[in-house]
C-alpha cells in the first residue's frame, strides 16, 4: 500500500512539472485559467507581448502594469514559467520603466 501511495505521490509532482505554462506561449484562456490573473491583467500582458516576448521575470514585471514581485511568485508558484524559468525571488531588481 504504501509503495502505491509513493507512487502516486511521484507521478502527481511529474505531471505538475508537465504542466508548467510559459508566459511567451500561453493563449488567452490559457492565461485566464491562473489563479490571479483575469480578462484584464491576461490582455495586458498579451498586449506587451505581442510587442516582444519576455526576456525574464524582470523584463516581465517591468512590462505590465500591476504586475509585482509577490505576484510574480504567486503565478510561478501556479506553474507559470518565463523562457521555462521559475521566479527567484533573490533575483528579482524592480527596475523603472524608461520613459520616450
Amino acid at each position: 500500500m504504501f509503495k502505491k501511495l509513493l507512487s502516486l505521490a511521484a507521478l502527481m509532482v511529474s505531471l505538475n512539472a508537465l504542466a508548467a505554462l510559459d508566459i511567451n506561449q500561453a493563449s488567452e484562456a490559457e492565461l485566464d485559467s491562473i489563479k490571479g490573473i483575469g480578462p484584464g491583467t491576461s490582455s495586458k500582458i498579451l498586449d506587451e507581448r505581442k510587442k516582444a516576448p519576455f526576456k525574464d521575470w524582470n523584463d516581465f514585471i517591468v512590462r505590465v502594469n500591476g504586475i509585482g514581485v509577490v505576484k510574480a511568485a504567486r503565478f510561478s508558484a501556479e506553474g507559470v514559467t518565463i523562457n521555462h524559468s521559475t521566479f527567484k525571488p533573490a533575483q528579482a531588481v524592480k527596475p523603472t520603466k524608461k520613459t520616450p
